[in-house]
């Protein structure tokens, strides 16, 4: 056992930050001292002296041997993985660097439909051939859930020369897939799996959480350690378990993605980061999801507004609800999710995670006190006691169905024609969106958050997609990836 007390990274490089070295290296600020004073004097130039990339003493991310070394070692055993690498360029490297690390040319995998852009990006990279799978969609809160064990039996009987399956568990929404029954099922038929767990990195430390994919015993997970727990904005790590992956590809695949000139300001919140888990994250998360389940409740009891629960367990896709996660519908209220992210931040100075038509979603983490969920429930209360929006008393869903003239549903997800990457990289041209139906798209189009493509290169076109996507920019959506932020025209497949 390894004294997860430790932190060799942060220990080296604060030593080296407080012997005042002189820099003769980069970056060019030199500890701060070469920064504007308008950026210094907020920052402190005891903050900025730890902006640093490589130099003696503070090992190399790409061929570790050190304080790196001893630190990821650390990572692994806290996680109870095999293996573990730091991410300084966010969990979209450590997608990358694992479908890469998997996949030759050709090779095929299969993938959930809902994956984050940086899955699509990746099978653009290698030139990978998708086999989707179509997540279960939930009809009342309008949004995607997970995959069931059925429908990963179905693809793997469907698709028995796929080399590997990928996974999203949980959702942006928190809901999470039967993990262990899948990763089971999947190497029972001899394949890898890989797991993003970007919203999972806290849930291997409560045993009130979703059972984590290193856990349940996955080939390659990656959690992003700054969107929940305490790294640093871009700070991820990848981890490994058993033999079915090539370490050695794997590691030079990760060098691909990630910076020759890695902070290591982020390095370092990921060593702390790690040891505050390891050593408090237990007591730090009961409290986060008691604070969670009080915001619940209280929003609960708001006229025309819910959050869901742990009642949905059970539904289609819903086979685990991580509890931190307060997505909160105000359908009925007569305002979009788009439009209520705008009040909050500008009225009552709250800003929430994720925002769709219907939803808004708010991250608690260990990070979030009573008070300030408190005043979110607060402001939730005013805007409905004060809302001067829904005078017909109409739902937001009945005032939409008006607008559209038909019953309102997301589009089917849409007909592959090309692979991503030979749409990509094809021939392409920009015509009028009134003129693209029917083509195939060479965009990775994509409302963010949460990141989850509405259509993707090689996909067919589709009326159903274009109004959805002006739907989206109309209730205050924004869209990702169009060659024209009007929407007027769209970069199709000549």
């Amino acid at each position: 056992m390894l004294d997860q007390s430790r932190t060799p990274y942060f220990d080296a490089l604060l030593d080296y930050v407080e012997k005042g070295t002189i820099s003769f290296h980069c970056p060019g600020h030199k500890h701060g001292k070469g920064i504007h004073k308008k950026l210094r004097d907020k920052v402190g130039l005891q903050g900025l002296a730890f902006d640093l990339t490589e130099v003696l003493g503070l090992d190399d991310l790409h061929q570790p041997q050190g304080v790196i070394k001893e630190a990821q070692q650390l990572a692994s055993e806290a996680y109870g993985a095999d293996r573990s690498y730091f991410l300084i360029n966010g969990s979209t490297s450590g997608v990358q660097s694992a479908m890469l690390g998997v996949l030759n040319h050709g090779d095929k995998i299969i993938m959930p439909r809902n994956a984050h852009r940086s899955a699509v990006s990746a099978l653009i990279i290698t030139g990978a051939i998708p086999a989707y799978m179509i997540p279960e969609y939930d009809y009342e809160l309008f949004i995607d859930h997970n995959v069931t064990v059925d429908t990963v039996r179905e693809a793997l009987d469907k698709h028995p020369d796929a080399k590997a399956l990928f996974l999203v568990s949980p959702t942006y929404y928190g809901v999470a897939a039967d993990l262990k029954s899948i990763v089971d099922l999947v190497h029972s038929k001899g394949k890898i799996i890989i797991v993003d767990e970007a919203w999972g990195p806290h849930l291997h430390f409560h045993p009130h959480l979703p059972i984590s994919a290193v856990d349940a015993g996955a080939d390659i997970i990656i959690n992003s350690t700054h969107k929940l727990i305490g790294g640093l904005s871009q700070g991820a790590m990848l981890h490994l378990k058993g033999d079915r992956v090539n370490v050695a590809r794997l590691e030079s695949s990760l060098r691909f993605f990630m910076s020759t000139s890695p902070s290591c300001l982020i390095l370092a919140s990921l060593d702390v980061a790690r040891m505050q888990m390891a050593t408090e994250g237990t007591e730090l998360l009961t409290q986060t999801i008691e604070i969670a389940e009080y915001g619940r409740e209280e929003i609960n009891n708001i006229e025309n507004v819910s959050c869901f629960g742990r009642e949905i367990i059970g539904r289609p896709g819903v086979f685990d609800l991580d509890p931190t996660k307060l997505t909160i519908n105000f359908g009925y209220t007569g305002y979009s999710g788009h439009e209520i992210n705008q009040i909050l931040r500008y009225k009552y100075g709250i800003q929430v995670e994720l925002t769709d038509v219907f939803n808004i979603l708010a991250l608690v983490t260990i990070g979030n006190t009573f008070e300030e969920v408190k005043k979110l429930v607060d402001a939730i209360r005013d805007i409905v006691k004060n809302n001067k929006r829904n005078i017909c008393n109409k739902s937001l869903l009945e005032q939409l169905e008006e607008r559209i003239g038909k019953k309102f549903e997301l589009p089917d997800w849409p007909e592959q024609k090309l692979t991503p990457r030979e749409a990509f990289i094809a021939s392409s041209e920009e015509i009028p969106v009134e003129k693209a139906a029917g083509r195939i798209c060479a965009e990775l189009i994509t409302p963010y958050p949460p990141g989850i493509p509405i259509i993707c290169p090689g996909e067919v076109i589709t009326k159903e997609i274009i109004d959805y996507i002006r739907l989206e920019i109309q209730t205050g959506g924004h869209i990702q990836g169009l060659a024209d932020s009007l929407f007027s025209t769209v970069r199709v497949v000549k």
